[in-house]
């Protein structure tokens, strides 16, 4: 059986947790930041856990992550 490639676009943008779980970055977070207040770009500099209906289209992109 061969080896199945990596998405390398997937493997930049999400890392899986010690327990298995997907973590991603959040959005809205990049440009356009002084309109924001400052309590929301704060809640968005955490990372978040992808929902579980994203989880088995993911984690077929990172198979080796």
């Amino acid at each position: 059986m061969p080896k199945i490639k990596t998405n390398r676009g997937a493997a930049k943008r999400f890392s899986k947790t010690g327990t298995g779980k997907i973590r991603r970055a959040k959005a809205f977070r990049r440009h356009i930041l002084t309109k924001k207040s400052t309590k929301r770009k704060r809640n968005l500099r955490g990372g978040a856990i992808i929902d579980s209906r994203d989880h088995a289209n993911v984690a077929r992109l990172i198979p080796y992550l």
